[in-house]
């Protein structure tokens, strides 16, 4: 039997994320093999996860995956697993626009995973029972299994909150502890390489504070889809691309990686900000924070070398942080870098988001590797202008993109787009066919 638990919120801020990474960190100490993930579109929370857990973590996501796909990915990658804790996003019922479609509660239900629901009670005692009450009655579908109180003030705040919630399962009450949050920046928290917590502490208050095996025995009520059957031998890669990682590019799903190498491909990580450039034949360059490293990425010989590998036909795919490093220039703050000149657009930082939300886009005639209609998600705080003459590769159904409704800009076997995609929607496939072709000519 597959045992999951998703951790939920009433609402953003209540410390769902702190509570799901400690979890994830005590059953971790106790020698569980913990398999992460977390709903919606988010790339942060997961790169916590893994570094916690050891194993990569997977985002779950009803709009972008539509419903099978969230069984697909949960199926193949839970297997190994003594138990999967799943991280929710913003508020339990909270989902795209005014439906359920994108929502933690979708995906409880997608996978009939029980809920644990992450209340902050600061502030408040009987007022809890009336949230959970109607947290619990909104959706009967929904298994709200136990609640875990957060920001207690006193042992006579929990006792209070525990008189006024007699019926409901209390998995954990925790104190007020300012030292266990996780930094922020305008794109959210900060990765897991820029730790400044200590997992074994956070480990430790969640022992101290979380019935766990009340967790553990609430797990194993899921009645998540089976662990699906791997194949023994999967076919030799005959392509190789190249995938940014380092600080400045790190917004990846681990979904997307193993669509590339399920389609025959060997992936090579290297680091633009170190000069890099493998040899492959084709290169892919994740959104990050390249604003943050832009005097290295200006120097860097990846930056020089790419103009060339582009017009050579070399497939090059960016996205949203790639697409602000393969433009011309990027001005920040008053002052203007040149980039690798793939394409010619000029960005500019803002001061405030530009576009934020799920996408959808549908391909145009003309890009080798953009077919059909793909989803994604775009977080960006920047503008960018291209030349009167570009091309575009999607025409936007949903959200902003690139500029008048388009996204994809594209020349050669190159492309770049604000769009994040996923590869449930994405084609993986003939991104690596272009690869190959390339590398057989």
């Amino acid at each position: 039997m597959t045992k999951a638990i998703l951790i939920a919120g009433t609402h953003s801020g209540v410390g769902k994320t702190t509570v799901a990474m400690g979890i994830m960190a005590a059953l971790t100490k106790r020698n569980q093999k913990v398999q992460p993930y977390k709903v919606g579109p988010d790339y942060i929370d997961p790169t916590h996860h893994t570094a916690i857990c050891g194993i990569p973590s997977r985002n779950l996501d009803t709009y972008m995956m539509g419903v099978d796909g969230v069984r697909e990915t949960f199926a193949r990658t839970s297997g190994d697993a003594d138990i999967s804790v799943i991280e929710g996003v913003m508020g339990l019922f909270d989902g795209l626009d005014s439906t359920e479609i994108a929502s933690s509660a979708h995906v409880a239900k997608t996978l009939d995973t029980p809920v644990i629901l992450v209340i902050n009670v600061h502030g408040m005692s009987r007022s809890a029972a009336a949230i959970v009450k109607g947290f619990s009655e909104y959706d009967k579908n929904v298994n709200i299994a136990g609640v875990i109180l957060n920001q207690v003030g006193s042992e006579r705040h929990a006792r209070l909150l525990r008189d006024a919630l007699p019926d409901i399962p209390i998995i954990g009450t925790l104190p007020r502890n300012k030292d266990l949050t996780v930094p922020s920046r305008h794109l959210g928290l900060h990765m897991a390489s820029e730790n400044e917590y200590d997992i074994s502490v956070l480990a430790e208050f969640i022992e101290a504070n979380i019935d766990l095996d009340a967790v553990i025995s609430i797990a194993e009520t899921s009645r998540a889809p089976e662990p699906m059957p791997q194949p023994d031998n999967p076919a030799a890669p005959d392509v190789k691309i190249g995938v940014a990682l380092d600080s400045a590019f790190c917004f990846y799903y681990q979904d997307m990686f193993d669509s590339i190498e399920r389609h025959g491909a060997q992936i090579e990580f290297f680091s633009p900000l170190n000069g890099e450039l493998p040899d492959v034949d084709g290169i892919y360059f994740g959104g990050g924070y390249p604003e943050l490293h832009i005097e290295q990425l200006e120097k860097s010989k990846t930056t020089r070398a790419l103009k060339q590998l582009a017009a050579d036909g070399m497939p090059i795919y960016g996205e949203c942080g790639g697409l602000q490093y393969l433009g011309s220039s990027y001005e920040i703050e008053g002052k203007t870098y040149r980039m690798a000149d793939v394409f010619s657009a000029e960005t500019r930082q803002t001061g405030r988001f530009q576009a934020l939300g799920y996408t959808e886009a549908r391909a145009r005639n003309g890009m080798a590797f953009a077919r059909g209609t793909v989803r994604g998600h775009e977080f960006h705080y920047s503008l960018t202008e291209c030349a009167r003459d570009s091309r575009f590769a999607y025409e936007m159904l949903r959200g902003k993109g690139i500029e008048n409704g388009m996204d994809g800009i594209f020349e050669h076997n190159a492309m770049a787009s604000y769009m994040h995609a996923h590869p449930a929607t994405f084609p993986v496939g003939e991104f690596v066919d272009v690869c190959r072709k390339y590398a057989r000519r």
